[in-house]
């Protein structure tokens, strides 16, 4: 019997648009109906999870890289009952030191990667889409981001799949901020993405396709 496709939310990070995800939108359509969430017009983290629930289906998965990983889980605070799993790409338990890196990301799009050839792949696009997405939809993405509430109460909220996962050069949310993240949820996958940044759907695509398809049909090796 075929497996019934699982209803997908996508969320991207702060400057980002759909581009984000392009590859999982593509190749994930045999397990999963990909929608993306538009985190762009509102300027707090719990409106932004309202508008993307109201346009969600009425369960579903839910995967969000940095800012979308936060609303992500204030989703999972305001509806635990319609998310099935949850995926955070980049995303930190503690609130400490979150001006410094709130306002790191403004650098994202052209900041130079260890790896020189994977900066010279992402730098582009990531640019493309800050360009597209527009400084008034930045500064309000930072301000949400900066003005975000004790995000303890989310956390503890989620009980259900969940997988954390790092670029191993990420300089925004470390591996040690994202190893934290997983240590509060039970039994959360956590999974380091090997010579990546902070944009892992776009910098390691098949990588993060793989894990979101285990994540989807339930697998749990590695």
């Amino acid at each position: 019997m075929d497996r019934p496709l699982v209803p997908l939310m996508l969320l991207p990070a702060m400057g980002c648009d759909g581009q984000l995800w392009a590859r999982q939108i593509m190749d994930l359509g045999d397990v999963a109906q990909p929608e993306f969430g538009d985190l762009s017009q509102d300027e707090t983290i719990a409106a932004m999870a309202r508008r993307v629930l109201a346009d969600a289906p009425a369960r579903f998965a839910v995967a969000g890289v940095s800012l979308g990983g936060y609303v992500a889980m204030e989703m999972v605070r305001q509806a635990p009952g319609r998310v099935s799993r949850i995926a955070l790409f980049g995303v930190r338990a503690s609130m400490e030191a979150r001006a410094r890196s709130v306002r790191d990301q403004g650098a994202l799009a052209t900041a130079p990667h260890a790896d020189p050839q994977l900066s010279a792949i992402v730098s582009g696009p990531a640019q493309a889409m800050a360009e597209r997405v527009g400084p008034a939809v930045f500064a309000r993405q930072q301000r949400a981001l900066l003005e975000r509430p004790d995000i303890a109460e989310a956390i503890a909220a989620i009980r259900v799949p969940a997988l954390v996962a790092v670029g191993d050069r990420d300089r925004i949310c470390t591996p040690a901020d994202a190893r934290a993240l997983a240590a509060l949820i039970p039994d959360a996958r956590f999974h380091i993405v090997r010579s990546c940044g902070h944009l892992s759907p776009m910098e390691r695509p098949g990588e993060v396709t793989m894990l979101l398809r285990r994540w989807l049909i339930g697998e749990r090796s590695a």
